[in-house]
Parts: structure tokens; sequence; C-alpha cells
């Protein structure tokens, strides 16, 4: 039987938002205004002057609201996300949605939101301003239970947007210190003690420094961030030496007949205080850290900007602006990380390029992440495979940075090739096909037509992604610029790509008698030049090739020499796959046991989604096929959720849609309707760890939840109230249930309670309402695999008898 726990589990908190890392302060009056605005409107933008501290409001707001979103709250960070083009797959990505059968992101978001209750919160929109205001207004307009929560310097004009205004925090207006009594009422002195307390252990308000304590509020005019930058200086000033200089500057700022400044004035003098307190050495790094996106770690620091400097030094210095809050220091993946807050990277950018040393800059930022991604191919078929995938995703905003500076001219366009190369199969791990063919064409584009070995494997890359998402027809185009291209370059490696993506092509086409020739040709010229990667993708094609033209026994040994070859060096990715084929070669040899072996294996050591989706699906089936009607119930739920994300369908591989059908058929039969909905949704329902922990036996099974969102129901108020709807009494109810009439009324009272209903017609009205939704998406999931037919040739479903 395929492993699977049960029992039930507490109710998850779903969604990515971060855990703050710092007091939240304040903000009662603003956290109550925006929740009643967010109660009557489905767009909320809170604008303000950077370092306002919107972003820290939008998250506590955002949190305070999470239980409320059945399925989830989504923080998107868009301050760093610099191309509208990829706005739309950035978000969808962020929601776990990777469309990797369309080319279309936010169709696929659409079809992923349309029967969710969710919260967007898009953060730092300020610089995508019209193409969020398009995206938002598209979502909004077919997604009725999502709310989206915008932070912005400006609104997004869009139909429906309600706009607040993030005032700044509360700060005394009396100059007099002596004035003044309970001082922390005000939040602007509040947040400076905190984060005092926090550089200083031991500090508090005292009647010697509340004075200059007030006076460095007022001067920063209560905003958040240059306050917590000036908290940071206590370190090696007093309260007043920081109120001094502050003040020198802002006299200086105002002298002139100027007038009071601007708070946008004010947060450059407080930045341009803390520059000026820095070292030449400081100041000249926090110029060149800028020239990194979404953070970096030691080894790019190093490589890009401490050229002219030993490792020591450059983590003295990182030291330095992490003490003085230039810098912020985080964990990732056991890795320490830091980043640039975006208004700092802005001004150290200007600094920089004042000096005119950013353009080379870039470049050099260009060809340290163009040798870390030639890296991670050159041991892509190692243990070092997982390392680097993780790697790669901590990298993602460097490494399309360095993908725009390489496109730039024709004269770096050859970089972006070299990068685009490397980083298909990191793509293909993680499920970014919309990046894959977005990169490959623009850097097909950028290099001008002129195209080397390298180019043509790019070529070949843009071919097999259109054939991934359906696109045959522009599939076949490239296909033939490829061999034309091979044919120009005229050597055996050149043809052997050409021969692959056309067999590749062949292979989602349905064309396997010449798929099957063409990848063999291939794999022979592999061989014959001894590139471990290139054997490995050419076996496991071969073997899809042989496995969906039903034979059997030639994809079995593609595959165990893909195992003979990865799992001796540890390889992850094509291991899996490799073990993924087998299992479903057992289950069309109707083994099933070792068949669910193979598949628990592959999951095991990958649980990327499109490899979780086909070991989960065909397990599904396998639990069908010996009988076990509820997990199978289940899995095809949690199957039916990755689906969803990637696209639903898997082009060109519609061979196996008549096991699915057939799961489902005859589970639907054994459990009858009700039962196997409730199965199906709480598979559904699940998120892509809970799906795999519940396969592998790891995660306890979740009770259905209401479609609603309300309370949880237990199983005996569930039946209870399924006969309220029937209209029973409650002493028909006891009878039917053989409890006493006592029970039946408590249970009646605790369902009104729970659901905030007033009477048993309201309890009626939401069985039948929420038995309609749960078959409305059952039945709306399932109808979507009647798209294709077509088993593979001489398969029958033996297995279910």
């Amino acid at each position: 039987m395929v492993p699977a726990a049960r029992g039930a589990t507490d109710r998850r908190v779903v969604g990515n938002l971060p855990q703050e890392l710092t007091s939240f302060v304040g903000r009662r009056r603003e956290l109550s205004d925006a929740r009643k605005l967010f109660e009557t409107s489905r767009l909320l933008t809170l604008t303000g002057v950077g370092g306002v501290g919107k972003t820290r409001l939008a998250i506590r707001l955002a949190t305070s609201v999470q239980r409320t979103f059945r399925d989830g709250v989504w923080l998107v960070e868009l301050g760093e996300q610099t191309d509208p083009e990829l706005l739309e797959d950035f978000v969808a990505v962020t929601l776990g949605v990777r469309p990797a059968t369309s080319s279309d992101p936010l169709h696929a978001l659409i079809d992923y939101c349309a029967d969710r209750k969710l919260l967007f919160v898009l953060d730092n929109c300020e610089h995508l301003i019209d193409v969020v205001a398009r995206f938002a207004g598209t979502i909004l307009r077919w997604c009725a239970g999502v709310k989206i929560l915008t932070t912005s310097r400006e609104s997004l004009g869009v139909g429906g947007e309600v706009t607040m205004r993030v005032p700044p925090l509360t700060t005394p207006e009396l100059r007099d210190s002596s004035a003044f009594e309970g001082l922390v009422q005000y939040e602007s002195v509040s947040l400076f003690a905190e984060r005092a307390a926090s550089v200083v252990p031991g500090f508090v308000l005292t009647e010697e420094n509340q004075g200059a304590v007030v006076r460095i509020c007022q001067d920063l005019d209560g905003l958040p961030l240059p306050i917590e930058l000036a908290a940071a200086r206590l370190r090696g000033m007093s309260a007043e030496q920081i109120m001094n200089r502050l003040s020198d500057r802002y006299r200086l700022l105002t002298s002139g007949g100027r007038g009071v400044p601007s708070r946008q004035q004010t947060l450059r003098l407080s930045i341009d205080w803390s520059y000026d307190l820095c070292s030449p050495q400081e100041q000249q790094l926090w110029g060149r850290l800028t020239v990194f996106s979404g953070g970096f770690e030691l080894d790019a620091a190093e490589g890009v900007c401490g050229q002219d400097m030993n490792s020591t030094d450059l983590l003295d210095l990182l030291t330095g602006l992490v003490e003085k809050s230039i810098l912020i220091r985080d964990d990732a993946d056991g890795q320490a990380r830091y980043r640039l807050l975006d208004l700092l990277r802005e001004y150290g950018r200007e600094k920089m390029e004042i000096t005119g040393d950013y353009d080379e800059l870039r470049r050099q930022h260009r060809d340290w992440f163009e040798r870390l991604v030639v890296r991670a191919e050159s041991e892509w078929i190692s243990d070092r495979q997982a390392a680097w995938i993780a790697r790669l995703s901590r990298e993602q905003h460097n490494v399309k940075d360095a993908l725009e500076f390489s496109m730039s001219s024709v004269r770096e366009a050859q970089s972006a090739i070299r990068m685009v190369s490397a980083l298909y199969r990191f793509w293909l791990a993680c499920g970014l096909m919309v990046q894959a063919r977005h990169w490959t064409e623009r850097a097909l584009n950028a290099s001008g037509g002129v195209f080397d070995v390298q180019g043509l494997d790019v070529l070949c890359v843009h071919a097999v992604t259109h054939a991934m998402q359906g696109d045959l027809e522009g599939a076949c185009v490239l296909v033939e610029k490829s061999r034309r291209l091979a044919e120009i370059i005229g050597d055996a490696h050149s043809r052997a790509l050409a021969e692959w993506v056309d067999g590749y092509v062949d292979t989602f086409n349905g064309d396997f008698d010449t798929a099957s020739t063409k990848l063999e040709s291939a794999l022979r010229l592999f061989r014959s030049e001894g590139n471990l990667l290139l054997l490995v993708i050419g076996l496991d094609t071969l073997g899809i090739a042989y496995l969906l033209s039903g034979e059997l026994e030639p994809s079995v040994r593609c595959n165990e020499e893909v195992l003979a070859i990865t799992e001796s060096r540890n390889e992850v990715m094509y291991q899996a796959y490799a073990l993924g084929s087998l299992g479903l070669v057992g289950w069309l040899r109707h083994d099933l046991e070792s068949s669910a072996q193979y598949f628990l294996r592959s999951l095991r050591i990958m649980d990327a989604p499109m490899n979780s989706a086909w070991c989960i699906e065909p397990l599904a089936w396998i639990a069908a096929a010996q009988h076990d009607w509820k997990h199978a119930a289940v899995m095809l739920g949690a199957a039916a959720m990755y689906w969803q994300k990637m696209g639903d369908r898997l082009a060109g591989l519609p061979s196996f849609f008549h096991f699915h059908d057939a799961s489902v058929e005859l589970s639907l039969k054994a459990l009858g309707s009700n039962a196997f909905d409730r199965a199906y949704y709480q598979g559904f329902a699940m998120s892509e760890r809970e799906a795999v922990g519940y396969v592998l036996g790891q995660q306890r099974l979740a009770p259905a939840e209401s479609s609603t969102g309300s309370a949880h129901l237990t199983r005996r108020e569930q039946q209870v109230a399924e006969l309220v709807a029937q209209g029973l009494t409650n002493r028909s109810i006891a009878e039917q249930l053989f409890i006493s009439l006592r029970t039946v009324q408590g249970h009646v009272e605790h369902m009104l309670t729970k659901l905030g209903f007033t009477s048993r017609t309201q309890i009626a009205a939401w069985v039948v309402s929420s038995a309609q939704e749960l078959d409305q998406r059952v039945s709306g999931h399932e109808q979507r695999w009647a798209l294709l037919r077509g088993p593979i040739p001489g398969v029958t479903l033996n297995q279910f008898e």
C-alpha cells in the first residue's frame, strides 16, 4: 500500500510574511484606520515619503488580518524587480505558481486565484506603477476572493483603490524638554529608546538625555528610518553628541531663508550624516555594494568589491557597516547574507555614479556572476547540485542584473549567451520556464544573429521552452533554425545538439518513432564527447521517448544508466527523474509495489514541483488500484494542486490521462460523491510541503476545511448539520444517530456559535452552499483533464481490476 499518515493537524497559517526582527512601535491609530478601510475596499495603497515606515505598517496590517484569508497572505517585494515584463511571473513564482506549460503567467495566476481567498502585499511599487496598476486591476476583476495591499510613494490610480497616507511617528512639539512628562507616549521617542537599548544595553531615558533625544526626533521629523540610523550611533557617541551633529546640519539646511525643510530633505540630511560618519573605506565600500541586487554573500563582495583589500579588511568593513545599521545581516540556508535598504542603496549608488566607476563596477559584477553560473553548470552532475540550486535561488536578482548588463550592447551579448546556456538546468529544476523562455529570447535577440556553439545551445533551449509550453509550431521553427546553424558550424557537437532538440520536440508532438531515432543518434555523439551532463540529458530524454512509445525495456536501460551515473555522484535532479520514469514503467507493467517504491524514492530526494506532481499523481493511481480509495482521492487532489500551479495539463504527455480518469471514476464510485469531494479537497488545499509530507508518511491529515473559511465543525457536528439541512428535527436527528436529544441540542448550539448564525435555516443554507462550492471546485479541476486523450500503445487499465 502507498504509505500515508492519518490524523489531524491544527489549522495552519498560509503565506510568506516575514517574522519581525525588531519590535513594532506605535501606529495604533494607523492600523485601526487601515483595517477599517480594508473592510470596505479590496485595494488599499499606503503612500508616503521614503523612510516613513510604509513597509513595516503594511506587514503588521497583513499579519493582523492573516487568518481571515484561507489561502494565505503573500508578500511580493518589488523594490529590486526592475523588469516590467517579468512582474507577473515574479508574483506567480512568489505564490508558488510556476506555469511550466504556459507562456502566460497572468492567465495562470487568474486561474489559480479565481476560487481562492488570499491577500497580496505588493511592496515598493512606485518604479513599476503602471504595470502594477494593470496587474492589480486585472486580478481584482477576475478573482473575487483576492484583496491587494500595496505600498508606494504615489497611488496606483486604479478604480476602487483607497489610499491612506502614512504620517511620521508622533513627536513632541515643544523645544523645552523640561516641560515634557511621559515622553515615551510619543512614538518617535519610544522608537529611539527601544533601538538605543538594543545598541547600548541598559539605555533608558533620563533627565540628562531626554532633551537630546527629543531634539533628535524633532530634527528628524519623526521619520522611523533616520531615527533608527541615529540610534545606531550610540555605539560611539552620546545622545547629546548626536543631537549637536544633527542640529548643525539642520541649521545649515534652513539657512539663507530656505524655511523649514521638507521631510524628503530631512531624510537626505540624516543619510548624509550617516555617510559622513563612516570612514573613507566604509564610504567606498558602501558605494560599491550598491551594485548588488537582492543581497550578497561574502565571496561575492570579495570578488566584486574587494580586489584592492584582503579578506580580513573587507570583513571588518562589512561588520562596521552592519553596526552602523547601513547593512542588514540575514542568515539564508546557513549562510551569512547582507543587504542594503532600498533608500540607502539608492544613496550609495548616487555616490558611486559621481565617481564615474559605476559601469566598470557593473562589468565586474557581471563577470563574477557569469563565472558563478558557469561553475554551477560544470558541477551539476555532482553532490554539489542541491547547494547550487539553493545558491542560484538566492542570487536570482543578481543574475538578472548581470543578464541585463550583458544585453545592453552586442559587444556584451556573448556573456548573456553563456549565462543563459548555463542557467537552463537551474530554471528547469525550479519550474521557472517563463523566465527560461524570456531570457533565451532576449539573449538571442541581443546577439544580433551572430551565434557560436553556445548560441546554438541557447537556440535549442528556446525550442524546448516552446515545446513545454505547448507552442509546438514555434518549437518546430526553432528546430529548423538549430539544424541550419549546426550545418554552418559543422562540428559533431553541434549536430548532436540539433538532433537532440529535434527528437525532443518530436516527443512532445507524439512522433515517438522518429524521436527515438534522432535521440539515439544524438546520444551516440554525446557519448563520444565524454560530456557527462549531455550524456545524462540524452539518456533521460531518450528514456522518456521509449516509455511513451511503449518500448519499456529500452526505457529501463536508459534510466538505469542514468542512475548508475547519478547515484554514485549524489546528483539529485536527473536521479529523481530516472526513478520517476522507472516508477511509470513499473505501473505499466502492473508491478504496483516496485512502482510505488520508485516514486517514493524520487520524491524523497527531490520535492521540486514538477517532480512532486509526477510522483504524487501516479501514487494516487496505485492507491486506487489497491482499493485504498480515500488516500487515492487525497493524492489526486494534491496532484491537482500542483497541476493548477504549473498550467494544468502537461503538454506532450497526454498518454497517461486515462489512468487519472479511471482513478477518479473508481474512487468516486467507491466513496460516494460527498466523501470523495472532501478527501479530494483535503489534498487540493495542502501546501506543497504538506502534500509531500503526507505522501511520505510524515504529515498528519488535516480535517477537511469548510470552503467558506468558517470555524471547523467536528465530524459529529458536520453530520448533524447535514441532517438539519435535510429538514430533520432534533428528535429525528437523535433517533437517526442513536444519540440523546440533549446531545443534538448541544451540537446545534455549538454550530450556531462557531458559524456566527442565529437560526437552523442559516445552517441549512451554509451546508448547501458549501457542498455546491466544493463540488464546483472538484469538478472544475477534473474537467481540465478531459482536454486530451491518447493512451500509450498496447497499454490497458488492467491495474484497476
